[in-house]
This record gives C-alpha cells, sequence and structure tokens, in this order.
C-alpha cells in the first residue's frame, strides 16, 4: 500500500485502465481531483478546454474513434450542468464515457452552499452508473466500478466527488483484477438463426443488408459476407466506414443524409438483414417485405421496425457463421443494377463539385479534402447539413477514422470531435473537423484548446449564415422562415485571433489554392489549428429522404419536375427500377 491523497488514487484508476487524457475545467469543488492529474501528469495528460460541454463531448469522440472509455470532468453546479450536452451523446450512441463530478465538501452538503446542488438525481437518466462518494477509501472503488459499467453498458458513468474526500489521504493498493470488458465475450451462434437467415436469403429475388455501428470493428467479416453471398450493402450514417466508401458492393445510406442509390434499393427490397443498429428511421422502410435483425441487445430487436427473424447476437459474431457454413448466392441483376445506381450518384456529386457559376458548391470542398487526406486521417463531423456533405464526400475507404452525433445530433460536435481525433491520430495521421458556421460559433473559443496543446486541426466551416438544415425545414412545411438566420462572422479571423491560423475560399480556384498552402504548411510541420471559411452558395444539399425519379412509381410529369428542381439529367441518372427493367426485371 502508498499513502497519498484519494484524488490521486483516482488518477491512477483511470491510468490502469489505459485513460491517457482528461478533459475538464478546474474549479473549487474539484480542486484535488486536479492535484491528483497534476500528480500523475506523467501518466494521464490534462487537457484544458475553455467549455465542459466541449469536454465532454471530445471524451464521447474520444470513445467512437478507439472504443476505449472517454473521461471529462466538471465542478459542481455549473461545471456539472454543462457535461450533459456530450454524456447524452454518449447515452444515445451507446459509447463508454466517464464524468467526475465535483460536489461541495460533505459538512457542507445540504445547508445551501455556494454551487451546491442535489447532484444524483440530475443524472438519473443519462447514467448507467450514478453514485456520490461517501469515503476516501472507497473513491478509486467506485471509480473502477464505474468505467465497468461504462463498458458493460455501453454508456455514461457518473462518480460524484466531495472535494474534502478527494483531498483526504488514504491507504492505495492498485486493483489486482484485470480489466475485463464485455467485448472479449465470445458466445455460440444459434444454429437454427443461420438456418432461417440462408433460407430466407435464398428465397428473397431483392436482398440487402443495412449494417449499424455494431459492426464497425468487423469490416473484413462484412465485406467477406457481402462477396460471398453477393448483397448490396447500406449502412447508418453513423456506421459510415463499416464498409469501405469505395467497395462496389457499398451503395450509401437512406434518408435526408444519404444517396439516390441507398433511398432507391430500399424501394425495390424485399429482404432486408438488419445488422448490428437501431435507425430509428427504420420505421420509414416499406412494411411488406422480410426482416432479420441482428443485435446484441434483446430490448433493440423489433423496437423499431416489426421483424420476421430475430437473433439476438453480437453481429460480426453472427457474419463470421455465415461465412463459415460456405454457402454462397450469385452475382445477381439486383446487385449490378445497385452497383451501376451507386456510380451514377458518385457522378452526380462530381457534377456538383466542378460548377462554381452560382457561387462555391460544398462538394467542391470536400472533393479537395477527399484528394488530400491520408489513409489514417480522423473527421469530427457537426449536426446539419455538414453531416450530408460530409458522408456524402469523405473517404472512408482505408483506415480512418469518423465520429458525428448519431442519435442525439447536437450541434457543436464537430470541434470538439476534431480536438478529440487529434489526440487520438496516429502519428503523421491528420485530424479534420466539418461543421456549418451555426455549429462552428457555439463551440469557437475552444479553437484556444487547439493551439494550446499545438494540435493542428484542419475546421472547415461552411458558412451561408443560416441554420441551413432547419431553414430547409422552415421551407418544407411552409412556415415563415424565422430564426434560421445567422449574423455574418469572419471565421478566418476568428481563428487568428483564437492563435490559429485562417482562410476564406469563395470559388473553386480558392480551394485548390488554400488547400494546397496548408498541405505546404502541414508538411513543414505545422502545429498550429487551422480554419478554412468556406462561403457556400446558399442552395440546400439534395434531400435523399425522398427521390420520385420513377416515372412507373411517380408519374412522368413528377420526375420531370423533381428533376429540374435539383438539375438531374434523367439520361444520366435513370431510376434504380429503370435499370432493373431494362435487365429484365418486371417490377
Amino acid at each position: 500500500m502508498t499513502k497519498m491523497i484519494a484524488g490521486q488514487a483516482l488518477v491512477k484508476v483511470l491510468a490502469a485502465w489505459g485513460v491517457d487524457h482528461v478533459y475538464g475545467i478546474p474549479g473549487g469543488s474539484i480542486n484535488h481531483t486536479v492535484e491528483g492529474l497534476y500528480l500523475e501528469q506523467d501518466q494521464v495528460k490534462y487537457i484544458q478546454v475553455r467549455h465542459e460541454e466541449v469536454g465532454a463531448l471530445a471524451a464521447a469522440a474520444d470513445a467512437k474513434y478507439t472504443g476505449k472509455v472517454g473521461v471529462s470532468f466538471g465542478s459542481a453546479g455549473p461545471g456539472a450542468t454543462h457535461l450533459f450536452n456530450g454524456l447524452y451523446d454518449a447515452k444515445m450512441d451507446h459509447v463508454p464515457v466517464l464524468a467526475l463530478v465535483g460536489q461541495v465538501p460533505q459538512p457542507t452538503m445540504n445547508t445551501n452552499y455556494f454551487q451546491e446542488m442535489d447532484e444524483t438525481p440530475m443524472f438519473s437518466d443519462v447514467a448507467v452508473y450514478n453514485h456520490t462518494v461517501t469515503t476516501a477509501e472507497q473513491l478509486p472503488y467506485v471509480v473502477n466500478q464505474a468505467i465497468r459499467e461504462a463498458y458493460r453498458q455501453k454508456g455514461p458513468a457518473v462518480v460524484i466527488i466531495p472535494e474534502d474526500l478527494s483531498a483526504k489521504e488514504i491507504d492505495y493498493e492498485p486493483v489486482k483484477t484485470p480489466n475485463v470488458v464485455v467485448d472479449s465475450f465470445k458466445q455460440v451462434i444459434d444454429p437454427q438463426a443461420v438456418t432461417e437467415t440462408l433460407k430466407l436469403l435464398k428465397a428473397a429475388k431483392h436482398p440487402l443488408v443495412y449494417a449499424g455501428r455494431g459492426l464497425l470493428n468487423a469490416r473484413a467479416e462484412l465485406v467477406k459476407f457481402s462477396e460471398q453471398f453477393n448483397l448490396p450493402v447500406l449502412n447508418t450514417v453513423p456506421a459510415t466506414g463499416v464498409i469501405p466508401t469505395d467497395h462496389p458492393n457499398a451503395i450509401g445510406t437512406f434518408g435526408r443524409l444519404g444517396s439516390k442509390s441507398g433511398f432507391e434499393a430500399l424501394q425495390h427490397t424485399d429482404l432486408i438483414l438488419f445488422l448490428g443498429s437501431e435507425f430509428p428511421f427504420a420505421q420509414f422502410w416499406p412494411k411488406d417485405i422480410k426482416i432479420v435483425q441482428v443485435n446484441d441487445n434483446s430490448f433493440d430487436i423489433g423496437k423499431m421496425v416489426p421483424v420476421d427473424v430475430a437473433v439476438l447476437s453480437d453481429a460480426k459474431q453472427f457474419l463470421q457463421a455465415m461465412v463459415a457454413t460456405g454457402e454462397t448466392l450469385p452475382v445477381t441483376d439486383w446487385l449490378t443494377a445497385n452497383r451501376q445506381n451507386k456510380q451514377n450518384w458518385n457522378a452526380y456529386l462530381t457534377q456538383l463539385a466542378q460548377d462554381d457559376s452560382a457561387g462555391l458548391a460544398p462538394e467542391t470542398v470536400m472533393r479537395k479534402v477527399a484528394s488530400l487526406v491520408g489513409p489514417k486521417d480522423i473527421y469530427g463531423v457537426d449536426t446539419g447539413n455538414v453531416s450530408e456533405w460530409a458522408v456524402r464526400g469523405l473517404p472512408m475507404d482505408q483506415q480512418q477514422r469518423f465520429a458525428l452525433s448519431g442519435l442525439f445530433a447536437t450541434m457543436g460536435y464537430g470541434l470538439p470531435a476534431g480536438l478529440a481525433g487529434a489526440l487520438n491520430a496516429d502519428k503523421g495521421a491528420q485530424a479534420w473537423s466539418f461543421s456549418g458556421d451555426g455549429g462552428f460559433a457555439m463551440v469557437a473559443p475552444d479553437l484556444i484548446t487547439e493551439a494550446r496543446y499545438q494540435l493542428p486541426v484542419i475546421n472547415v466551416v461552411f458558412t451561408n449564415n443560416r441554420f441551413g438544415f432547419i431553414y430547409n425545414e422552415q421551407v418544407a412545411t411552409g412556415q415563415h422562415l424565422y430564426g434560421v438566420d445567422l449574423t455574418e462572422a469572419d471565421w478566418a479571423k476568428v481563428a487568428e485571433g483564437l492563435g490559429g491560423i485562417g482562410f476564406t475560399v469563395t470559388n473553386k480556384v480558392d480551394v485548390e489554392n488554400v488547400f494546397n498552402k496548408i498541405k505546404d504548411l502541414q508538411a513543414n510541420g505545422n502545429t498550429k489549428p487551422i480554419v478554412v471559411n468556406a462561403i457556400i452558395k446558399d442552395d440546400d444539399p439534395i434531400e435523399t429522404a425522398f427521390m420520385p425519379l420513377d416515372p412507373k412509381l411517380y408519374g412522368q410529369d413528377a420526375v420531370d419536375a423533381y428533376a429540374k428542381k435539383n438539375h438531374i439529367d434523367l439520361t444520366q441518372q435513370p431510376a434504380l427500377g429503370e435499370l432493373l427493367r431494362t435487365k429484365g426485371d418486371n417490377l
């Protein structure tokens, strides 16, 4: 045993779990936890953020990039309440995080003391583990249990620490029990589930895979399964990269953030293998199809859509079992038509990127970024229209990593995720963040954090002086355009004022020149954050939640009107149904 303050023992527990950095802001009620970070700074790096929300969001992004627990802290009262955005993001996207929450000293609790709040019930809805420490000696034990529960239940754990307890000297003995997490569990797949799935696959005419985050560490298995059974693969937006974006069987995703190829595949499928996801928009899938859902959480099976076969299993292990059968399906017109449809969609995006006659297209910026990214680069993506441009334009074909706020969909996620990306990047890899001007404005002061720790994140800000995603919704619902306009700001100058480097681009030539300058800066060892203020045209990105391009389904008049509005050449973008009918598939 070794004598030390409990705050130091707490940090030793973090280090034992492989935590190498923690985000937060000091405060009177968390000071001896910060003292512990000082005493153990050679093991755990303290990252001083400018807002606890940024720290909590960055911790959630840590978990999404690495699968390891992310950690942030806040002092009693306002420091605690500022953590909620990141904790709810972690809860809804099912990733392990730990929040260390300060509390006033025990003798002053329940006395209406300065910044005193009853914090335990505050976190009862968001936390998978939520405990207030009652003795100094138990602090390392409680933190250890919190991390175990964060992993086991894939969510946020909260430990509330009265300040006097973290300051007390205790006898500390490292935990002997190995750090075992649930991901090490191997299960036996029910052979009947494999048999039933094979039977449905063989009977289906238009089967496809819909893959979620549960397969993010199973890319090889998903690729093998897709190739062995010759199946097109859709993915949820948070699972971008679950299959390489340049794989011929990868046809995009469904919904407003998706692709034409994704939308149309769902209109004609008769069987979906729904793997490792609780996709909330599954309720909008066709109703007369067969669904096999594979999930390791029984509560998620059938939660969003009725299923025909329910498989309680880790999705990766289920795919391994399917591949092990040795069964296969032939290449079909269904697969080749979906492949062609995705190629046509990519060509359409290229066309958008080449045209700046009406102003700079976001696709132009994304296309240039895609040409520069390395095999291990990391992307942090904000919420809004920027999510669409990122999902459609960023390459995830090698070992790149991607994080956004999926189900919680909080604005202001891009910069914290880019910050986290830089801290988790492999040597030589570049961290990027992508934001709209609305989301970036919420968290821009933490450019100082990137500058302070010499994190050369490239922060791309798409500026059109409005909340574009909400603007589009107000237009679509016939509302008055109210509250969606933004006062102009020069984000390049803001970057310079906060210790970074700023550029502004307004056309294709600017984009080419500026990103070449950035490439040179990075090659010469730049350590400052960079902001690219991209002044884009006002057009909203084409929506893909509903794309009436099949004349047999929607009528030629509706197709012509939609194509005209969205500048779609129908000779270059025939509907999937048309492609199938030319192959003799009598839809």
